[in-house]
């Protein structure tokens, strides 16, 4: 259907329902009303008894005969302006909460106030708006709602201003006293006002004295609706989704503009009680505006506030910052190393104001993160996307006098060294090079010592540290007597270790020495100007050094076939984490 047959269709449809309520039918009449497409053949002074604005149209007219009315900007559109011709021609019908405020606007449009007529529209749309629309929450929220299509004119008029004074105050007090149950009814109310307006209402119900808590609550569920998509329920189960969100979808797709708006203004809205919200649902927060690219300001922002409690994080709240909605990919690690970081720097400040000693941050909440940090690690461990300074950059951030053991970090570093099997000697230096193998317990000691993935140097700490111990008799609690056993197998096994490399130097050499001889004994066999004695003398010679230089290999008693070993650890299959909602 044409745009055409379409416009006279709804001009029909308009002088047909006109002509069902207009009383005066014996009268012609002699002026058409156009809104938009829709038209409405009327009666001049029934409209001019009543409206201000359209008697003035007709007598500054330059027109003889006035014929046709444009109307088109009049607020709320053919529907509104047909119950105001309704008023003039004094037919009912009914104002409610969803249509009052677009009456109160087209009637302001109209100039219909008191002056021209009794009891005009202008005073009855403000009475019912004060008596009824306004006298309950819900009611003052519809209206509200409704008045987005009417600014600016709604907002002039103070429409918004007292619905948003009526809602801000009702809410306070169903927080502090529910009137109905669940207690949080409210705050499902909310979900259906614009942000510009939901935003309103959180300042003025601050500026109110509200609790963190129930700002908190009205937050938490308008993000929950309006991002459904991609903030899961704080409870930990997903809120209803068609589909998992797309990050192959276009930045600045209409959806994307929208959705990053939307947290961009709730994240602006946090109260400053840092504790006020559930981790869980900052880290939701959080993942929205790394998956949406919003301003750095916001992350910012979400990372303080986690960083503040992060001694509560799960695993699984730093995972799902890390990975997609799905969970197979790793994309996020800058904000989990300045999450962690903020946290430090927070317990340093702390330590350093009560004790003045930087070693007092061993505090238990920093026990708990560098626990969460090292379980974390050897989660993402298995990601062929996570390189050794990405890795070693998280570890590092916790300081080393935290752990009391590095049994979890050793776990993780393992699980590396499994995942990255094509690393150099080097490259394994620098990934063990976050642990300290001193920190070890026994247990773990013992597989180290028995790792074949580990460096030769990470293994001797072990296994040195252990015989001073056993030749010291002392203790594990003596801990001024462990650091010096630390220290002495540190200063021996990196000797060892030197000794290691020029004992297998020279092997190599005497066994390309005794090649040589070798070849020289078959050459001159039957010759009368080579002998057999002095060849056996050179021979014993080079057997006797080897035998000397041996001596100084610390495995030659103690070396053991690792090449059985089972660990234990199988990161073959790397375990799937879905984070998505649907």
């Amino acid at each position: 259907m044409s745009s055409s047959m379409k416009g006279n269709n709804r001009m029909s449809i308009a002088m047909e329902r006109t002509g069902q309520w207009i009383f005066s039918q014996d009268i012609p009449t002699d002026v058409v009303v156009a809104v938009g497409e829709a038209h409405f053949p009327l009666h001049k002074f029934m409209l001019v008894a009543k409206s201000n604005y359209i008697r003035k149209l007709i007598m500054e007219s330059t027109e003889a005969d006035l014929t046709r009315i444009d109307l088109t900007d009049i607020p709320g559109g053919a529907e509104i302006f047909e119950k105001a011709a309704k008023f003039c021609y004094g037919v009912n019908f009914e104002i409610t909460v969803h249509n009052v405020a677009a009456l109160r606007c087209a009637a302001e449009y109209l100039q219909m106030t008191d002056k021209y007529c009794d009891n005009n529209l202008i005073g009855r749309t403000e009475d019912f708006l004060s008596q009824v629309a306004l006298s309950s929450l819900s009611g003052a929220i519809v209206v509200l709602k409704s008045s987005h299509l009417l600014l600016p004119m709604a907002e002039d008029l103070y429409i918004v201003h007292r619905c948003v004074d009526v809602i801000s105050s009702k809410a306070c007090n169903e927080a502090n006293f529910p009137s109905r149950s669940p207690p949080n009814w409210w705050t499902e109310e909310l979900t259906i006002i614009d942000i510009e307006f939901f935003a309103k209402i959180i300042t003025a119900m601050k500026s109110r004295g509200a609790k963190a808590s129930t700002l908190s609550a009205a937050l938490i569920t308008y993000a929950e609706r309006s991002l459904r998509d991609l903030v899961r329920d704080h409870s930990g189960t997903t809120l209803r989704s068609s589909t998992t969100p797309n990050y192959s979808v276009d930045n600045d797709s209409d959806t994307r503009i929208k959705q990053r708006h939307l947290l961009e203004s709730i994240v602006s809205l946090l109260p400053s009680d840092k504790a006020a919200f559930p981790i869980h649902f900052l880290c939701c927060l959080l993942r929205s505006a790394i998956y949406l690219k919003t301003s750095t300001g916001c992350k910012n922002e979400l990372e303080k506030r986690i960083s503040m409690v992060l001694e509560h994080l799960s695993v699984d709240d730093l995972l799902m910052v890390s990975f997609t909605y799905d969970g197979e990919r790793l994309v996020e690690l800058e904000s989990i190393r300045r999450i962690i970081m903020g946290f430090v720097e927070k317990e340093k400040s702390v330590a350093v104001f009560n004790a003045g000693d930087l070693k007092e941050i061993c505090s238990v909440p920093m026990q708990r993160v560098a626990k969460t940090v090292d379980a974390y690690l050897g989660e993402i461990a298995t990601y062929g996307e996570l390189s050794i300074s990405k890795f070693n950059g998280i570890a590092n951030i916790i300081p080393k006098f935290a752990r009391k053991v590095d049994d979890d970090l050793y776990r993780a570093i393992d699980i590396y060294l499994k995942a990255h099997p094509n690393l150099d000697e080097i490259e394994r230096e620098k990934v063990c090079s976050v642990m300290d193998p001193l920190k070890l317990s026994y247990e773990a000691r013992v597989h180290a010592s028995q790792n074949k993935r580990l460096p030769v140097q990470i293994v001797l700490h072990a296994l040195y540290y252990d015989q001073l111990k056993l030749r010291s008799g002392t203790p594990d609690d003596r801990k001024s007597t462990q650091e010096d056993a630390a220290t002495m197998a540190r200063t021996q096994a990196q000797a060892d270790v030197s000794l290691v490399k020029e004992n297998e130097a020279l092997r190599s050499e005497l066994m390309k020495m005794k090649l040589y001889i070798s070849d020289m004994q078959k050459s001159s066999q039957g010759t009368s100007s080579i002998k057999v004695p002095t060849s056996r003398s050179k021979g014993t010679f080079f057997s006797s050094v080897s035998k000397t230089l041996g001596k100084l290999n610390p495995f030659r008693h103690g070396s053991k076939d690792t090449s059985n070993i089972d660990d234990g650890i199988d990161i073959t299959k790397p375990r799937r984490r879905r984070f998505s909602i649907s």
